[in-house]
């Protein structure tokens, strides 16, 4: 059974190596070119640094997974809307590894007084859109052509989690509207 734990500079290897097979056989990271190891080592200490969390998931040694969450957008009025990542080895996919990584993620932005996690999710991608939903995830409708990957166009899909939906005035869908 997977353990998940804080990631360290000890960890940078396996997230990095997770994080280039997910550029080179996925439309999961719409990047097309491997990153490096200072580039993964600058994006663990800034969102640490920040107090956002990169957590790992390991099974006897190895790690299987990473995920990440960090700001949204750059301007005050995004302060309590972040923006996840979870990224599972092609290996250890199908294991409820994904969901055990979510579920670190929605723990933990709640618990820092987050008021939403949104992930952007290429609309194509039936397996993540389905961990979402089953996270109790909300979506907006597809964005068309907002990126291309191997040759071709891909369309992107926000879900999005509420906390604190007892605050402020009106209910939870009488203050938000779909993207």
């Amino acid at each position: 059974m997977a353990e998940l734990r804080d990631a360290t500079a000890r960890d940078l290897p396996a997230i990095l190596a997770i994080t280039n097979d997910a550029i080179a056989t996925s439309e999961a990271i719409w990047a097309t070119s491997p990153r490096t190891l200072e580039e993964r080592r600058a994006w663990m200490e800034t969102r640490q640094d920040a107090g956002h969390p990169v957590v790992v998931a390991v099974e006897d040694g190895t790690v299987l997974g990473f995920a990440s969450y960090g700001p949204f957008r750059a301007y005050e009025g995004y302060a309590l809307t972040v923006e996840h990542s979870v990224y599972v080895a092609s290996s250890a996919q199908r294991r409820g590894i994904g969901r055990l990584l979510l579920d670190e993620m929605i723990a933990r932005a709640e618990k820092a007084g987050m008021h939403v996690l949104i992930g952007a999710i290429t609309a194509s991608n039936v397996a993540s859109i389905a961990l979402h939903r089953n996270a109790g995830f909300s979506e907006s409708s597809p964005l068309p052509h907002m990126g291309r990957k191997f040759g071709r166009w891909l369309d992107l899909v926000f879900m999005y989690r509420l906390f604190d939906t007892q605050s402020g005035e009106g209910s939870s869908d009488e203050r938000h509207s779909s993207f």
